[in-house]
C-alpha cells in the first residue's frame, strides 16, 4: 500500500466491524504479524520500553517513540498506529504538536492518555484532559490525509478513579471529536457493555485482564470495534524467555527450547510480512 492508501485503510477500518490490532516492537514482529494475517499494526509503549530494558509509562522520550514508529511502518505495508501515552506532554500544544510529528512520521493514527506520567500516575484534572484531546483533534484534522485520533481514559487501569468517571470522561472525549474511544482493562465484560452503551463513536477494548476470556466473535457481538493487544504478546515472548531460562539454569533442561518455531518457518513469515501482510 503506498501511504495515502495506508490512512484510508485504517480509517476504513474504523468505519464497520470489528478487526484485532496486534502490537508489535520491533521489525521481525511487525512482519511477523503482519504475516500472520493482521489487517494494521499499533505501537506498544510497554513492549517497546522492555526492549530498551525500561520499564512502562513514561520512561521513552518521543524522540525514541518517533523513531520507534518510523521503522514499524517501513516494515511492512501495513497502516500502523502509534502508543504515545499522555502525547509527551502535559500541555495541549505540546499534544498536537506530537500528533503532527506522529504524522511526519508515517503514522495512520495514535492515542493519547489521560495520565500524567509522574509517580502514581494521576489522572490529568478533567477540563485539562478534555482540552488535551481537543488540541490532538485539532491537530489531526489539519493534516491533509486521515489520521484516526484515540482518546484514552487510564484511570480505571491505573486506578485513580472509577468506571463512572471513564466513561464521563470518553464521553467528554467523544463531543471534542476523538476519532476512537478507549478505556483500558473495565473491571469485565458488563463493564465494557455499559461503556459501549455510553457513546456513539468507536471503542477500542484491550485483550487484557477478564476480557481475555472473550474471543473475538464475543468482542463483535458487545459492539467493540477495535481489539489491541497492547504488551500482551510481548509479555507472552518473555514468559517464554523466564521459562527456558529456569528451565536450564534451575533445572539443568533444554526441554523447554523444543517449542521453538524453525528457522525455516521464521523466515518464510519475515517474507511475507515484508511483502505488505493482509494485501501482501
Amino acid at each position: 500500500m503506498t501511504s495515502t492508501e495506508r490512512h484510508e485503510r485504517f480509517r476504513e477500518l474504523h468505519g464497520s466491524g470489528c478487526f484485532v490490532i496486534p502490537n508489535p516492537w520491533d521489525a521481525g514482529s511487525a512482519r511477523m504479524m503482519a504475516a500472520a494475517g493482521a489487517k494494521a499494526l499499533a505501537t506498544s509503549s510497554a513492549a517497546f520500553a522492555f526492549t530498551l530494558g525500561r520499564p512502562d509509562m513514561g520512561t521513552v522520550s518521543r524522540d525514541e517513540s518517533l523513531a520507534h514508529a518510523e521503522a514499524i511502518v517501513a516494515a511492512t505495508g501495513l497502516p500502523v498506529s502509534g502508543d504515545f501515552e499522555n502525547g509527551f506532554a502535559d500541555d495541549p500544544d505540546g499534544v498536537a504538536e506530537t500528533v503532527r510529528m506522529a504524522a511526519g512520521a508515517g503514522l495512520s493514527g495514535c492515542s493519547i492518555e489521560d495520565t500524567r506520567m509522574t509517580p502514581g500516575n494521576p489522572a490529568y484534572a478533567f477540563e485539562l484532559a478534555v482540552e488535551r484531546i481537543r488540541a490532538a483533534v485539532g491537530a489531526a484534522r489539519a493534516l491533509k490525509h486521515p489520521f484516526v485520533l484515540c482518546a484514552r481514559a487510564d484511570g480505571v487501569m491505573n486506578g485513580v478513579y472509577d468506571l463512572a468517571e471513564a466513561i464521563r470522561r470518553v464521553r467528554a472525549f467523544e463531543a471534542a471529536g476523538a476519532d476512537l474511544l478507549y478505556v483500558p482493562v473495565p473491571p469485565g465484560a458488563a463493564e465494557l457493555k455499559q461503556l459501549l452503551a455510553a457513546v456513539t463513536k468507536p471503542v477500542n477494548a484491550l485483550a487484557a485482564g477478564p476480557l481475555r476470556d472473550l474471543s473475538v466473535a464475543e468482542f463483535a457481538a458487545l459492539g467493540v470495534r477495535r481489539i489491541s493487544l497492547g504488551s500482551q504478546v510481548a509479555r507472552v515472548t518473555h514468559a517464554a524467555i523466564r521459562d527456558c531460562m529456569a528451565g536450564m539454569m534451575r533445572d539443568g533442561s533444554f526441554a523447554a527450547l523444543k517449542a521453538g518455531a524453525s528457522g525455516r518457518e521464521i523466515d518464510a513469515m519475515l517474507a511475507a510480512g515484508s511483502a505488505g501482510g493482509e494485501n501482501g
